[in-house]
């Protein structure tokens, strides 16, 4: 009995730390909880101590992930991993505080993922997975997932603000006073930036962040409100030969006005209490948000063909109003099988979105003159999960999981033959072996299926939008992944984890609904394989390391007379960072980021070039409560690129449309410095 009491006092701290703690400035998952070796956290003194470009550049910390940007900051990050060209973020699934982040059936891109509303000074972990091995992970996390959880309470209110060249400044403001029972935490935050971009960038953002809460993250609950609007001029990708021809400089461009206006509003809440043997989560959440984007990557191609004139050119406009809800519980049972220790773990997930409207649309100089379509889309799932570990000896325990989804699909289109409804089902099943061989050793052995949807018009399309004399081929509402991994962690030295992993990812077909053109393209099937090898080190007090190297292989699994390369798949990445933490005023940060080759083109012709960067910070305690911090970005000032692309455009005074590499350049090197102050 005094057995049994013990183990179900272990199990029930598992339950509120499952699968991760922290550990000071390394966070990492502890030997004997995770169901993954490609699984962690990341804890929010190794967030506080990164210079950060941008908000979302904080999912970097997961490893193998890049995250770039292609157009304007005030739009969604282009983000890399696992042999994938996420786009905006399909295959990729964020979470903040329970709040699903991935946007379905959006007017940019399938599972926009818009992070610039994050406030990363509260941040508290980011909790990731890769792979479809997790029962609790559904829609768009195929190669991965992220959960942001945000603080609960500040040791100290805060302001901070951040001067730099382009006309940089931010400003926040951020405090935890008691209320009641509980904690009050809220974040003001302005930004104004330029950039060194030729047509300044004009980037206005306003953000603010609200929350209450009482008890802690297992037993208590929040109440959380977030508001965000934003507006910006894009400098988006250039050919190259424009540059090459003295036509633009490196950081020009060809359509002064593209850019964009979205605004976010949201009102969140989360609940969870906890026995010795029982644990029960809830949320639910409610999201109003829009987008007016303007982009121009062709110039004047589409125009040369339909008129053979350059008059209004092809900048296009995609908008959308979006109202969403939704929901998700899941409760955690403790028992016992003989003498082995169970956990049963079941759950269950909502979603609706409601697009009123979601449209394409031609336009000059912002000037709307052409609607291409412009839909009304309803869209529903309802997700049920189950999962299972049980622990068959001190070292072997197993994790079987199953998961059902089921999607409806609603579209009411300009075009009536692009109108009507489906529907689509998927049930996933999710197997972990789990063996620790010794105290500092665990293997897995991982697979999973999992699977991502589709945008909604593209499941009910009939004729292109562009020629409605012209048919087009619907694709199904859900497609089907299917993962393997071997992965290894150890524990090499006291604050020293490693953890290699080997994986394998197959896709049914890589369907995607293409919004720059209103239809839908489907491409072939593909299989993915690769290495992860990453390490947090807390050498001592005052010193950490972290790296992580990633290599991915990424080929159509069918033979096609274009090739079998997948463009823009990511081969190899890496990341190295290094801390040194106050022993004495002075605090800094080094990190270097390798971003390598991927092919441009089906038969592996055309590459992108491979880039790494330099980001420093360092800190000085002027006293106690005041702290100057000075971020060095890119700083050997590398002529590299943030993304690169192979295609057609014909630029105003030519006669054909020309093939040619498109790029967005990195920022040259900057400095910001930032004051920040603590309040008693």
């Amino acid at each position: 009995m005094l057995l049994l009491s013990i183990s179900k006092i272990i199990q029930a701290q598992a339950i509120e730390e499952l699968p991760s703690i922290e550990i000071r400035s390394t966070a990492r998952t502890r030997i004997g909880m995770g169901g993954a070796a490609s699984e962690g956290m990341v804890s929010s003194e190794r967030l506080a101590a990164m210079p950060l470009l941008r908000p979302g550049d904080v999912l970097e910390m997961v490893p193998g992930l890049i995250v770039t940007q292609h157009a304007g900051d005030g739009k969604a990050n282009q983000y890399f991993l696992r042999g994938f060209n996420l786009d905006h973020g399909t295959d990729f699934a964020t979470y903040l505080d329970g709040m699903p982040l991935n946007m379905p059936s959006h007017a940019h891109g399938q599972g926009y993922t818009d992070l610039n509303f994050l406030i990363p000074e509260l941040i508290e972990t980011i909790q990731y997975r890769k792979g479809p091995y997790s029962a609790e992970e559904g829609d768009f996390s195929s190669a991965g997932a992220a959960r942001m959880h945000s603080m609960r309470t500040l040791e100290k209110s805060m302001a901070q603000f951040t001067l730099g060249p382009g006309g940089y400044q931010r400003g926040l403001l951020a405090g935890s006073p008691v209320l009641g029972t509980g904690h009050l935490i809220y974040g003001l935050e302005f930004f104004n930036n330029n950039g060194p971009w030729l047509v300044p960038e004009q980037n206005r953002k306003l953000n603010a962040m609200l929350r209450y809460s009482e008890g802690s993250r297992s037993n208590g609950f929040s109440v959380s409100g977030m508001a965000y609007n934003n507006r910006w001029t894009s400098t988006d990708q250039i050919p190259q030969r424009a540059i090459e021809q003295g036509l633009i400089p490196r950081f020009g461009s060809l359509d002064p006005t593209a850019g964009g206006i979205t605004s976010r509003y949201s009102l969140s809440g989360e609940w969870a209490t906890k026995t010795s043997t029982r644990q029960t989560r809830a949320n639910v959440w409610l999201l109003q948000s829009s987008l007016d984007v303007w982009s121009n990557f062709a110039y004047c191609l589409a125009d040369m063909q339909a008129n053979n004139n350059c008059n209004t050119g092809d900048q296009f406009k995609q908008t959308e109003r979006r109202l969403a809800g939704g929901f998700a519980a899941s409760h955690t049972v403790l028992s016992t099988w003989g003498r082995r220790d169970m956990t049963h773990t079941f759950g269950v997930q909502g979603r609706q979105d409601q697009l009123s409207p979601v449209g394409l649309f031609n336009t000059q100089q912002r000037e709307t003159w052409n609607t291409v379509r412009q839909d009304r889309i309803q869209q529903r799932s309802l997700s049920l999960w189950a999962q299972t570990e049980i622990r068959w000896t001190d070292t072997l325990r197993t994790i079987t999981g199953l998961r059902g989804d089921s999607f409806d699909f609603r579209v009411n289109s300009s075009l009536p033959a692009n109108s009507g409804q489906q529907s689509a089902q998927m049930v996933s099943p999710k197997l972990a072996l789990i063996w620790r061989p010794t105290q500092s050793n665990e293997l897995y052995l991982n697979y999973g299926q999992g699977f991502h949807s589709n945008d909604a018009r593209g499941t009910t399309i009939r004729v292109d939008p562009n020629n409605p004399s012209q048919s087009a081929s619907p694709v199904p509402g859900l497609v089907r992944t299917s993962g393997q991994e071997i992965g290894l962690r150890r524990d090499v030295l006291p604050g020293w984890q490693s953890t290699l992993a080997v994986w394998q990812l197959d896709s049914a077909s890589e369907l995607l609904f293409v919004g720059d053109a209103g239809t839908t393209e489907a491409s072939r099937p593909s299989r993915r394989f690769g290495v992860e090898w990453s390490h947090v080190y807390k050498i001592n007090r005052h010193w950490g390391l972290d790296a992580d190297f990633a290599w991915s292989h990424a080929r159509f699994k069918d033979f096609a007379p274009e090739g079998i390369m997948i463009p823009g798949a990511i081969s190899t990445t890496a990341n190295l960072g290094l801390r040194y933490e106050p022993a004495s005023p002075w605090s800094g940060t080094l990190r270097l980021r390798y971003f390598g080759p991927r092919p441009l083109t089906e038969d592996g012709i055309v590459h992108s070039a491979a880039s790494s960067m330099l980001n420093l910070r360092v800190g000085y305690k002027v006293s106690p409560r005041t702290q100057w911090s000075l971020d060095v970005y890119n700083l050997r000032n590398s002529k590299v690129n943030d993304i690169e692309y192979w295609y057609a455009s014909q630029m105003r005074g030519e006669t054909q449309a020309v093939m040619d590499r498109h790029l967005h350049p990195a920022e040259p090197r900057v400095a910001r410095l930032t004051v920040t102050h603590r309040f008693e």
